[in-house]
């Protein structure tokens, strides 16, 4: 199942819608933060006053990330005003271009998490599925996105900084379209 997520053409294809309608959801999501105005103070003050807890022990549920919360979100609401609405158009701008798609779909899946964690129910774990499969798409999730092309570059940039790209006049490396250690590059 995995290898057909991953390297098949016609999941390629069912990837790509989902990563749209994900990608769609954070983007509609961030921009309206951004021009509307956000502030996540109320959110968070909520957060830590209403943490989420478990009915049976009335303890905390996720004591960590209350505390991450009130020292340090809290405190730095301002730095928070502009990562959340910032972080979510760029992690749509990511899924709906299909560019740098796995670290998109990462990121989201991220803040997804904080939100829950947080207590927020909403539409995260439907996002958290979906980002789920496009996450486990891997490279096949950007396939008919702009990752078909970046990838390759920055695979052969990754190569040249770790001394094995065959960077001109140093004598190592197999150049374009060499092989190296028996690897067709």
């Amino acid at each position: 199942m995995m290898k057909w997520l991953r390297e098949n053409v016609y999941a390629a294809g069912i990837v790509t819608i989902v990563r749209l309608i994900v990608g769609w959801a954070w983007l509609d999501a961030g921009f309206h933060k951004l021009k509307g105005g956000f502030d996540a103070t109320g959110y968070l003050k909520n957060a830590v006053t209403n943490p989420v807890m478990d009915k049976a022990t009335n303890e905390l549920v996720y004591p960590t990330f209350t505390k991450f919360i009130e020292h340090f979100a809290l405190p730095n609401v301002k730095l928070i005003n502009i990562l959340i609405p910032v972080g979510e158009f760029l992690v749509g701008v990511g899924l709906i271009v299909g560019g740098l798609t796995a670290a998109a779909a990462f990121f989201g899946l991220a803040m997804n998490f904080m939100f829950l964690f947080a207590g927020t129910v909403s539409t995260n774990p439907w996002l958290v599925l979906l980002g789920v499969i496009v996450l486990l798409a891997g490279t096949n999730a950007g396939r008919f996105g702009l990752d078909h092309y970046l990838l390759p570059i920055l695979r052969k940039g990754w190569l040249r900084v770790k001394g094995r790209g065959g960077a001109a006049g140093t004598g190592t490396g197999a150049g374009a379209g060499g092989k190296l250690n028996g690897n067709t590059l």
